[in-house]
């Protein structure tokens, strides 16, 4: 059915890639490396045929809201008709051009994560004294290092299906792999196979080398972790807590503060302020985590 969509998308929207090719510039260099199977021009199509349903399906809702619950003024109602749904398309258009740059740093996370033990497999692999070819294809199979194994599995296929060298298959997926490190290493290799170097002992320091990295990222993460902690509890308990208590010694005293209700600030500071900057917090440690 995407398939279905992403042609109907072609057919209705690629005048705009061949119009403005400008269009494509912020997903040309992207999108190789988002790991999405799909060429610029039609991602491109694509965001343009969801943002255009998007609009006319907010827009509908709108016209059903405003004539059976809302009951706005005229004003109130011309401005929902036009704002509503531009809002909407434009919020649909800026996720589909954000969103291979998200997918971009997400493999980027994944491959660094788990790059210390898949040299390491690699270097044991090689220590056997088999193939390259089939190290690359022993971890493509290994489904727990996840996105290394996806660019290794496009190695083999490059190499298998397509009849492509081994050493030419690395450097084809070098050139897309989100992971500074990743392609250094997949560099590593085709330099060191084709030089006639020791391919075990090239595995080896740079298992250790990573593995040193990844123990230094994680102590760092686990300091900053503390004082992320001390932040938490001056700025989303004491002060909450001291806030809350001003406001009832207040109340008492005078209940109004700058024309506004005491007890109302109170009720937002509980129900709005406090519960934002708890989940602006949360969002922060998403972010910054370093993945385990």
């Amino acid at each position: 059915m995407l398939t279905e969509y992403r042609k109907f998308a072609s057919r209705t929207f690629d005048w705009i890639s061949d119009k403005y090719p400008d269009v494509l510039n912020p997903v040309k260099f992207t999108l190789p490396k988002s790991g999405l199977m799909v060429s610029p021009k039609n991602y491109i199509s694509t965001i343009c045929l969801t943002m255009s349903i998007g609009y006319f399906i907010s827009l509908i809702i709108t016209s059903i809201l405003i004539l059976t619950v809302l009951k706005l003024n005229i004003f109130l109602t011309v401005l929902s008709f036009i704002f509503v749904p531009v809002i909407v398309g434009m919020i649909i258009l800026v996720a589909g051009v954000f969103y291979p740059y998200e997918r971009v740093i997400s493999r980027k996370r994944n491959i660094e994560t788990n790059l210390p033990f898949a040299i390491s497999h690699m270097g044991a692999i090689a220590a056997s004294g088999v193939s390259p070819q089939a190290i690359f294809k022993l971890l493509s199979e290994f489904k727990e290092y996840d996105v290394i194994a996806e660019e290794m599995q496009k190695v083999v296929r490059n190499v298998e299906v397509f009849g492509i060298d081994p050493m030419t298959a690395l450097k084809e997926v070098s050139k897309r792999t989100p992971s500074e490190k990743f392609r250094q290493l997949l560099q590593g290799l085709t330099t060191t196979i084709e030089g006639g170097g020791d391919l075990r002992t090239f595995l080896k320091n740079a298992g250790e080398q990573a593995l040193f990295r990844w123990r230094i990222k994680r102590e760092k993460y686990l300091d900053q972790l503390s004082t992320y902690a001390e932040f938490y509890t001056g700025l989303m308990i004491a002060a909450p807590l001291f806030l809350i208590s001003l406001f009832s010694v207040m109340n008492m005293i005078q209940p109004e503060l700058g024309g506004f209700d005491i007890a109302q600030l109170m009720t937002m500071s509980v129900y709005l302020l406090i519960p934002a900057m708890n989940t602006g917090f949360i969002i922060f440690l998403n972010m910054t985590q370093v993945e385990m």
